[in-house]
Formats: structure tokens, sequence, C-alpha cells
């Protein structure tokens, strides 16, 4: 078969064809009277070999040097997996910076600098420059969310971290949708992160992802969602709050919050009357009974009031001494 014939049935051109003979990849067996190439059918098969392995990905010194192996083909086939995913993580590296930039709307090539600037200072390795690209994100071409929610949960210097969320919650839409799936992660630092970052973006939007995190199974989650949801009003937190209090775990801050609850009047019943079960818990023992008692101090009501003057006279002397000094303050207001 001629070489036309075989440029035409095969689909590789002839010029492709004398590029393969000049490398020995495919010689044609024969030639006929007048001096043209002819291939036989061992030949086209060849071709077909060539075409094959290029599809792979491979180079045609590699596939001259696989077509004259007979041994086994996996390291070969292994360095073009490693190199296939490399070129992949690049080309998605890339693509994912492209959207950034686009997300950002630049008018001109000047705001498309700016953004691919503050884009590698977030992923800078200095503190100091991820927090000056942080604080600089709120100015006239803002980084994309994306890249900030991307920043601050894999952020993990404190003060960084802190301006991360700061930028977060000035960023507008779609921050908490993107934080939420953090909340999703494997790594417990991660959905950490994520739900101190939604604590501090206001509007419905975060509550309801904080919501989602208050029924989630991390402990550590539930108690920060509950931190944020009770400053925001939401009394679906106080039995995580009163959780918080019996284990020691910013006990604090969780009085703090069942304190804002509580200005609502039923919500205050129902605080004290929380904290009176588990007192009244055989399990409960002192120190959690002193922050229980402690935690009745930021609620009003008859109930609370009731609750103190029993643990005045609490086996426990710090529980008891505890209950009157906040008796007294009761008394004064």
């Amino acid at each position: 078969m001629l070489i036309g014939e075989v440029a035409r049935r095969s689909g590789v051109s002839a010029r492709m064809l004398r590029h393969y003979e000049s490398l020995g990849l495919v010689r044609p067996s024969g030639r006929t009277g007048s001096g043209y190439r002819e291939y036989s059918g061992e030949d086209i098969r060849r071709i077909f070999h060539v075409e094959s392995l290029r599809s792979l990905g491979l180079s045609l010194r590699e596939i001259g040097r696989a077509l004259e192996d007979p041994g086994t083909p996996s390291a070969l086939v292994g360095d073009l997996i490693r190199q296939t995913r490399e070129r992949i993580a690049a080309e998605t590296e890339l693509l994912t910076r492209l959207l950034r930039i686009d997300a950002a709307d630049p008018a001109d090539w000047e705001d498309v600098l700016q953004v691919v600037a503050l884009l590698q200072a977030l992923g800078s390795k200095s503190a100091d420059a991820r927090q000056r690209a942080a604080l600089s994100s709120a100015d006239e071409i803002p980084v994309p969310v994306e890249a900030l929610v991307e920043a601050a949960l894999s952020e993990t210097e404190p003060n960084v971290a802190g301006a991360l969320r700061w930028a977060l919650a000035r960023s507008g839409d779609g921050g908490p949708a993107l934080l939420a799936e953090g909340l999703g992660s494997p790594v417990a630092a991660v959905r950490q992160r994520a739900v101190q970052s939604l604590a501090e973006m206001p509007g419905d939007e975060a509550t309801a992802q904080l919501r989602d995190a208050l029924a989630g199974p991390d402990v550590v989650v539930r108690g920060y969602a509950a931190l944020a949801l009770g400053t925001r009003g939401v009394a679906d937190a106080v039995p995580t709050l009163i959780d918080m209090i019996v284990e020691g775990k910013n006990d604090t801050d969780a009085g703090d919050a069942l304190s804002v609850l509580a200005s609502d009047h039923a919500t205050a019943d129902r605080i004290a009357t929380g904290l009176v079960e588990r007192l009244a818990h055989d399990a409960t023992q002192a120190p959690a009974r002193g922050w229980l008692t402690q935690a009745l101090a930021g609620i009003p009501g008859t109930t609370a009031s009731r609750a103190l003057v029993e643990l005045s006279h609490d086996g426990d002397r710090a529980v008891a001494l505890t209950a009157a000094y906040l008796l007294q303050l009761r008394g004064t207001r």
C-alpha cells in the first residue's frame, strides 16, 4: 500500500509518516519499481501501535523505546500517571486562579494585576504578607470570597486567621455556603476554622448554617455554634450551652450567652429550669455545681432566685458561699 493510501486510511498525514520513518518508528517494508514507499500489513499495524501509544501521552522517543522493549510497561505507565496528575493539578490551579480573577470583575489590566498580587500574597509563606492581603481585601478591588474562604480554612496563625475572618464578614454573599462545606471536612481543625468564621459572619444565611452545625456530630463545632447562636438570640442553643457549663468548656462564655438569651422572660425560665435540673442530677459534682451556680447569676426571674436560695445551703461550702453572694447582689439591684 502506497503512502497516500496509508495516510487516507490511517488518518496519519504523509508528512507525519515520513517523520516516523526518519525516527525509525515505522519504516515501509518495500519500494515499488518506481521507488515509491510501499507499506505492508505489518507496517500499518505498527503505525496504529504508534498512534495508540501517542494517545497515552508518550513522546515519540518513548514510543520508540516501548515498541522495541518487550519488557513490562508498568514503570513507564506509572511515570505517565504521575506526569498526568501533575499536569491536571497545575491546570486546575490555573483555572481556579482565572475564575477568581473573573469573579473580581476587573475593569482593566491594572485591576487584574492587583487581584493576582492579592491572591499571591494570601498564599505567601510570610504571615505578615497574608495578614496584609486579608486586611486589604476590602479595598476597591476585593479578593474573591472563594479565595478568602480557602485561606481561612487553612490558616494556622491566629492573627492572620482573625484578619481573614474580618475580611469574610465583609465579603458579602457566598461566604456562609462555602464555609458550610468546611464543616464537613474530615479534618477537625478545618471544621473548627469554618465554624469560627461563620460565627463572625452577619446575616440569616450564616445563622442558618450555624443552626445546622449545632446539630452536627463534632462537639467542638457544636460549642462554637452554640456560643454564636446564643449571642444572636437563638434559644435552640440553650441545651448545648448548659452542657458546656457542666463540662467546664468555655463555661464563662457559655454563661454570658445564656445571659443574653435570658433577656426574653420565657427563655429565662427555660434556662433557669435547665440549670436547676442539672444541679439536681446526682452525677453533677463540684466543680460543675459551682459553674452552674455562677451561671444562674445572669438569669433573672423567680426560678433562678429560688434555686440560689436552695444552693446557699448546699453541702459544698464553695457552692453555698457563691449562691449567698449572688443572692446579695440580686437583692441590691
